[in-house]
């Protein structure tokens, strides 16, 4: 599974200004809602549900909230990368500026769970988080997320 297949260049915001987790999770609920239909309210309160379960933020600045939606039919992903980093709770206490949204069908099961581990695979990279640091250009930013791992494997 490539990430090109669950995030678009119109999910990637670029340079996103909030100054909290709330804020946060409003701003691309917002993003999610306008690419899948789905209420901004409704993605809000699913994600907030799941971070009162545990954190998201997996830690080196990195979250990836996530949650399933009923009659939904496809994974849907939206990237974002923070202005500056806000307090997630995260696992390892640090501030949070890289946060990947993962939507998916109440049925996806396995599929989910593999959009997952792919979404983590690609934040894992150091290189990659380097260079998704680096730049505010959504074209690049796209381009970084997509790109086949096995050519980073060398």
């Amino acid at each position: 599974m490539n990430l090109g297949d669950i995030v678009t260049q119109e999910a990637i915001i670029p340079d996103l200004r909030v100054s909290s987790k709330k804020q946060l999770l409003q701003a691309i609920a917002e993003k999610a809602s306008e690419l899948t239909g789905i209420s901004a309210r409704a993605i809000f309160d699913t994600i907030l549900q799941r971070e009162r379960l545990g954190s998201t933020g997996v830690g080196k600045g990195i979250a990836i909230p996530h949650g399933k939606f009923p009659n939904f039919d496809r994974i849907v992903g939206v990237f974002a990368r923070l202005h500056a980093p806000v307090d997630f709770e995260a696992l390892d206490d640090q501030p949070v500026d890289i946060v990947f949204l993962l939507l998916a069908p109440e049925s996806a099961g396995a599929d989910h769970l593999k959009a997952l581990s792919r979404i983590a695979r690609v934040l894992r990279d150091p290189g990659r988080i380097s260079k998704l640091r680096a730049t505010e250009d959504p074209e690049a930013l796209f381009s970084f997320l997509t790109e086949d791992q096995a050519s980073n494997a060398a």
